[in-house]
């Protein structure tokens, strides 16, 4: 059956102390909302619609970011979760299949328990993801009848026996898209809080013949996120899954507490990664590459047998091919280095094509930028550029060419040919020694007028 996503994105979140909308604030270099996205896409949803408010056009904005195929819809008041879930009525118009309610700061709902939720909508009319509480605190309350979901309680409605239940309210539901309507439109704001509550339809389903029951998941999937001390918390969570996902796929984190990923991060088996180092957004790691400590990657991807650092910085449009060494103090930025090539020392390669086995000195800058525009580097197979050599862009190097050391390369070098651009030496007799004697006396009259 085809599947849609409602997304509740509208609150404020006053705790965050923040102008920023609470599901846009971010862990591991997504906003929570694409957490919750990301989980909801692996279901192939028909639809998603995300329910905003505060701060709607930036909500907005980074979901269709990251996914054009979404509708937005506007909950200007804030009358509760069943009233945001109506909003989204209309944008679900001619839909046929089950909705899932999701919510924009709860970013670690796993796929795997989704899909488990769908399955067990094949035998009842709606399904609650419920988790046993180590805290029950102010969670809302499942109170079942063997496998069928009675009710749930809002804490503040609750009595003393419902609130000594464990069995908790995510708020994540699953129903046919017109059961989930024809539900809401019954309920009421009669309660404490006077809100339009979601948790009311399993009574009302009840009242009308229809089955719930619950599907249980880990407690720590359902974390919300509130203040900025949750924010780190999740962040924290997050990372200690994403080290434990890592190792169990195969690659050697030496240190793993002080290594850092992002929501998007992938690195091959039998990659070895030593401390201290960053994967932010887009980062591709393939086979048997080692990540060298204090080294920091974005939006590149390293072939396998790649050697990156250590003290490396890899920004995006870095394309390292197989076999690849870039060395310690390097960054590349929007270059492709291609297979056997070495970058070891101290150097910066921007917007440049380098060819297979060139070796590229110490200390050695493509000049890729003249104020206005950037221009592109190209460098041919076994080039030798010599240590300190500046390239003037746009410049190409042909292939088996090479610059001696201390260059500045301003044309092009043709295949095969030594490059030699540096002022030639000469050796003045004397002159620095009488140069300090003078300085030194200018010095201490100074000194003597002070």
């Amino acid at each position: 059956m085809a599947v849609a996503l409602i997304i509740l994105a509208a609150g404020k979140g006053t705790r965050m102390k923040s102008d920023l909308p609470k599901v846009l604030h971010s862990v591991a270099g997504a906003p929570l909302l694409i957490h919750a996205m990301k989980s909801g896409a692996a279901l192939e949803p028909e639809r998603t619609v995300i329910v905003a408010g505060h701060g709607s056009d930036a909500v907005e904005a980074a979901a269709k970011d990251w996914s054009d195929d979404v509708d937005v819809v506007l909950q200007t008041e804030q009358l509760g979760t069943g009233h945001a879930v109506l909003q989204a009525r209309a944008a679900l118009d001619g839909f046929n299949g089950d909705a899932i309610v999701l919510y924009g700061d709860t970013p670690f709902i796993r796929p795997e328990t989704l899909e488990a939720m769908l399955v067990a909508r094949g035998d009842h009319d709606v399904v609650v993801l419920g988790f046993e509480a180590a805290d029950p605190g102010r969670y809302g309350r499942l109170v079942m009848d063997g496998n069928a979901l009675e009710k749930i309680v809002e804490f503040k409605d609750a009595s003393e026996a419902e609130r000594a239940v464990t069995l908790c309210n995510s708020g994540v539901i699953c129903a046919k898209s017109d059961v989930l309507f024809d539900l809401l439109d019954r309920v009421t704001d009669d309660n404490a809080a006077g809100e339009f509550y979601l948790t009311d339809i399993i009574g009302l389903a009840h009242g009308q013949g229809l089955s719930a029951t619950v599907v249980r998941c880990d407690e720590s999937e359902t974390m919300g996120i509130n203040s900025r001390a949750e924010l780190a918390g999740a962040e924290v969570a997050f990372q200690t899954r994403a080290r434990g996902d890592a190792m169990d796929n195969g690659v050697t984190l030496q240190a793993p507490d002080t290594v850092y990923f992002s929501h998007d991060t992938y690195i091959g088996s039998d990659s070895v990664v030593e401390p201290n180092v960053v994967f932010a957004v887009g980062v591709t790691v393939e086979n048997n590459a080692t990540i060298r400590a204090f080294s920091h990657l974005e939006g590149c991807h390293v072939s396998r047998g790649g050697v990156v650092g250590p003290y490396a910085r890899l920004r995006p449009g870095a394309e390292l091919a197989e076999d690849v060494k870039i060395g310690n103090f390097v960054e590349i930025k929007n270059a492709v280095i291609d297979a056997g090539a070495k970058v070891n020392h101290l150097s910066y390669i921007g917007d440049a094509h380098i060819g297979e086995r060139s070796n590229i000195g110490a200390g050695t800058i493509t000049c890729n930028y003249d104020g206005v525009f950037k221009h592109r580097t190209n460098i041919g197979a076994d080039v030798f550029v010599g240590s300190n050599t500046m390239l003037v862009a746009p410049v190409t190097l042909g292939d088996d060419s090479m610059t001696a050391t201390g260059t500045i390369v301003t044309h092009n070098v043709p295949a095969g040919d030594l490059a030699v651009g540096r002022a030639r030496q000469e050796n003045k007799a004397g002159f620095a020694r009488r140069l300090f004697e003078k300085l030194k006396k200018k010095k201490a009259q100074a000194a003597k007028e002070t």
